[in-house]
């Protein structure tokens, strides 16, 4: 995401933050997919290489707090200031960065793995190879990616959705891997719900590994 473009997120999260940390709360509740493709990607963290989770994108810690309820070491991170305040103040014993997700403060292959929950959403495109790259890098050989996003049908690559917050991509879960893989990733699932009664589109589900012959920052341009 160019410089600009991340800045223009981060503040227009900045204005809803205490508004959208109320408003998702208690949004798992209500959201049975979204608990069990996180309790499928909790078991198979467990089952690999012992490691951090890092929660990119985290706004308020909603995903944090909920992997760390499942036993995981996360952490999130967010490049906004407000959004991170939040999740300090909700979450006071997890460790929140006030970050971009292009730039994760942690030493190459450190991860276990990466969720990325409706966080690659304001993603222009062209600018997601280089964050597939950052995540290649910090994640181990085997490592685990998690992606959540509002999913477009498979014969479009991307498509522009209205949003209330920021600009928007929908994306096919089938072209997102294809843009994964030279990164260094490999499928291993993915899944596609029909909306949900306060939902205006499908929703995504996308786990891939990074693969154990990948080198760190691999991708890279």
């Amino acid at each position: 995401m160019s410089a600009a473009n991340t800045a223009a997120v981060a503040a227009a999260y900045d204005d809803v933050a205490e508004l959208y940390t109320n408003m998702f709360r208690d949004a798992m509740v209500q959201r049975p997919f979204d608990r069990a493709f996180l309790a499928l990607f909790a078991d198979l963290v467990r089952e690999g290489t012992p490691g951090v989770v890092a929660d990119v994108g985290c706004g308020p810690g909603r995903i944090t707090g909920h992997l760390d309820g499942l036993g995981l070491r996360t952490f999130g991170l967010d490049a906004s200031a407000e959004m991170i305040r939040m999740a300090r103040d909700v979450h006071p014993h997890l460790r929140f960065d006030h970050a971009p997700m292009e730039r994760i403060d942690v030493a190459d292959g450190e991860l276990a793995a990466i969720v990325a929950w409706y966080s690659i959403i304001h993603m222009p495109p062209e600018q997601l190879p280089d964050v597939f790259a950052e995540f290649a890098r910090a994640i181990a050989p085997e490592g685990l990616l998690l992606l959540a996003f509002q999913a477009a049908d498979d014969g479009i690559a991307s498509q522009p959705y209205d949003h209330r917050v920021a600009p928007v991509v929908r994306w096919s879960p089938v072209r997102l891997t294809e843009l994964l893989r030279p990164a260094g990733f490999a499928p291993v699932t993915h899944m596609v719900c029909a909306p949900g009664p306060d939902e205006r589109t499908p929703q995504g589900y996308l786990l891939v590994r990074k693969s154990a012959g990948t080198e760190a920052g691999a991708g890279d341009s």
